[in-house]
């Protein structure tokens, strides 16, 4: 497939609006979840920078990139550099394989909002979700701290337990869809979204996807009551804002891929179609900080338990039911 020039301009202004936005709303929901959390618990939250504290994120951004950034002095050196990157750039890599709108007519150009429509999107993401773990993982080892290495080991823990029935609960949408592009996953959704025809595989994506948020009750890997801070006790810095700012944007992408996999994506009445798409990518948010101001945390057998003896088996359930309904039909 060849390029002209309005082509590439096209593709460099998606990246940049993607990356603009997804970075923008990822610093607006940590002052949400602050604001949220502090209604449910009755209290202010931060409420003095800007009007309402709408200046917040940009403090906490000066606040971070103005601390001194310190490395332990046994830390293997590059794997504690690279850690924090490898938090956040699987999640910005995985946006680009999301369609969050009907295509557009530019010149006599079809603009996809969409930056890459894949053949093997959802293939795309599961492996960027397997690579992000790495950041976990390295984070932990490379810091020379036991309480990060156990940090991480818990979050590998978490890994094996989630990262197969979430696999396993979208075998049925593509099944469904009879295609692995996110773009035809959405087309077949035209009609009736998926989670009519799959309640189940939506419930087990739902929980396998706070697992990979690390949220409540599953931020294993943090656990600041038990582990200090977990995997990125040592970090300070804007490498600790990296690893912050990742859960975030995992959280955008994720509530993105919930959307286009069962909610129908883009489509809905009356509002332009990525008004739709980004209602609804926040529900998910606002969802997620509910639950982190409801929920106690488990224990990290208790999800092994919970991923391999209850989940795994009722995605293998469903995926067998999805087929003789299929052949019936």
């Amino acid at each position: 497939m060849q390029f002209d020039t309005l082509d590439m301009l096209l593709l460099m202004a998606k990246l940049a609006l993607i990356f603009l936005a997804i970075l923008t709303m990822a610093a607006y929901l940590v002052l949400a979840e602050r604001r949220v959390l502090a209604w449910i618990q009755d209290r202010k939250g931060p409420n003095r920078v800007g009007f309402q504290g709408l200046l917040q994120p940009l403090a906490d951004v000066i606040k971070m990139l103005t601390k001194e950034d310190t490395r332990p002095a046994a830390a293997d050196k590059w794997l504690f550099y690279l850690a924090p990157a490898m938090a956040a750039v699987p999640a910005i890599m995985t946006f680009a394989v999301i369609p969050f709108g009907v295509p557009l007519e530019i010149a006599g150009h079809r603009v996809d909002l969409q930056v890459a429509d894949l053949h093997v999107g959802l293939l795309f993401f599961m492996a960027l979700s397997s690579i992000a773990v790495y950041g976990v993982a390295l984070g932990g080892w490379a810091s020379n701290s036991k309480y990060a290495l156990l940090g991480s080991i818990r979050g590998l823990a978490q890994l094996i337990s989630y990262e197969l029935p979430m696999g396993l609960s979208l075998v049925p949408v593509v099944m469904l869809a009879r295609s692995f592009s996110l773009a035809d996953i959405v087309n077949a959704q035209t009609g009736v979204p998926f989670i009519v025809y799959q309640p189940l595989a939506f419930v087990i994506f739902l929980i396998s996807i706070a697992a990979e948020c690390k949220r409540v009750p599953f931020d294993i890997p943090e656990a600041e009551g038990e582990l200090v801070a977990g995997f990125h006790t040592e970090y300070s810095g804007m490498r600790f804002g990296l690893f912050f700012v990742g859960e975030y944007i995992n959280l955008i992408v994720l509530g993105g891929l919930a959307t286009t996999f069962f909610l129908g994506g883009w489509h809905g009445p009356w509002l332009p179609p990525a008004v739709w798409f980004l209602l609804k990518v926040l529900g998910f948010a606002f969802f997620f900080i509910w639950m982190r101001g409801t929920l106690p945390r488990l224990r990290y057998d208790q999800l092994m338990h919970f991923g391999w003896k209850i989940l795994t088996p009722l995605a293998l359930l469903n995926i067998l039911i999805t087929g003789w309904w299929l052949m019936l039909r």
